[in-house]
């Protein structure tokens, strides 16, 4: 009797957990066919809609920033720095005295020119006094035509003899006028490496006058890229976060090869209007050969494993639901924050951009946008 009443309890337990383990199973099946209603495992995720945009075929380069409105200021004579009359930075106008050389010898020289000159014009006031009595002589039948001759001659000796002196004076005042160093247009003063009491010739360089406005940025290409290079490809100069600071297009390509680097210089005019760029700067310019139609992903959506980039998609399934696909890409350019794809994604598929650490390949999840 006993072990009957044990017997009927076990069969009793054991149905009851059958039946517990039936519901269970029900359970976990219907979560899994209707993830998008919230069932266990489905994740809330965020995408984003990969779209096709136009992306630039474009290479970098280092380029330098030169100014067509620069001029750099030598002296024309040699001496010594008496006077500085202006400081960097300082706006002068064209004309305008920056710098003074010791003039002393030269005023000297000038004195000395103009007294030869005064001597000379006394000499010639004489000569012709001489030549005119010569002429009443003559006219008398006082003296002979040859004395007449004479008194010309010696006249005209002392002409051009005045006329020379004259042109060494006005070539010693125009030196003389050398020893100030003028602007010789409107602009800002650079730098000054000279000081009062520097003796300088005429390879120094005293100073420059930079004019704001435009630019030409030097771009010096390879040569394999030499026949895709043609006039008004456009040029972007960009900062190192790859903001675009000004557009250009390319106004100048060089028939000839550098022979040492093996280069072909192209400039680019640059419009400087909010004087954000100097001259001989160095800066990036990305010269754009074309454009074409690609996807483009976020950065953060994007993961890397062993050299291969992936990203995740929420797939649809049947019923409505999503999973998480893990996708292989093939990576282009970097626009900003966003990655170029090249393969592996295409326009319309869904993009999961958050929570990507915790995503497993055909985890259950719920889009969001």
């Amino acid at each position: 009797m006993a072990n009957n009443i044990q017997t009927r309890t076990a069969r009793g337990l054991l149905a009851a957990g059958l039946a517990a383990c039936a519901i269970t199973v029900a359970c976990s099946g219907n979560a899994g066919q209707n993830p998008k209603a919230g069932g266990p495992g489905a994740m809330p995720v965020k995408i984003l809609e990969a779209r096709a945009v136009p992306v630039h075929d474009a290479t970098e380069y280092v380029a330098t920033l030169k100014s067509r409105d620069s001029a750099i200021i030598m002296p024309q004579v040699e001496g010594q720095i008496t006077e500085i009359l202006v400081h960097s930075g300082e706006r002068v106008e064209a004309g305008s005295p920056i710098i003074e050389i010791d003039p002393l010898k030269q005023q000297a020289t000038v004195k000395s020119q103009e007294g030869a000159r005064a001597a000379q014009e006394a000499n010639l006031s004489w000569t012709k006094q001489q030549y005119q009595r010569a002429q009443g002589l003559a006219g008398a039948g006082v003296i002979s035509k040859q004395d007449l001759e004479q008194a010309k001659t010696a006249m005209d000796a002392a002409q051009a003899q005045m006329d020379a002196l004259n042109a060494q004076v006005r070539e010693q005042e125009v030196q003389l006028h050398y020893y100030k160093v003028v602007a010789l247009r409107s602009g800002i003063v650079g730098d000054i490496p000279v000081h009062v009491g520097d003796r300088v010739t005429t390879t120094t360089v005293l100073t420059t006058i930079d004019q704001p406005g435009s630019l030409e940025a030097y771009v010096y290409v390879p040569i394999e890229h030499s026949s895709q290079l043609k006039m008004n490809l456009p040029v972007q100069i960009i900062d190192s976060d790859g903001k675009v600071l000004a557009d250009s297009k390319v106004s100048f390509i060089s028939p000839q090869v550098d022979n040492t680097t093996q280069t072909v210089l192209v400039k680019a005019r640059i419009a400087n209007g909010n004087d954000a760029l100097r001259q001989s700067q160095f800066v990036r310019a990305r010269v754009v050969w074309g454009t074409h139609q690609n996807p483009q992903v976020p950065m953060l959506a994007v993961s890397r494993l062993a050299g291969q980039y992936f990203a995740f998609v929420a797939e649809p399934q049947n019923g409505g639901a999503y999973v998480a696909r893990q996708k292989p890409l093939k990576i282009g350019q970097t626009v900003g924050n966003d990655y170029e794809v090249q393969d592996g994604i295409k326009p319309g598929d869904k993009v999961i951009i958050s929570g990507t650490q915790f995503l497993m390949d055909g985890a259950p999840v719920i889009p969001q946008s």
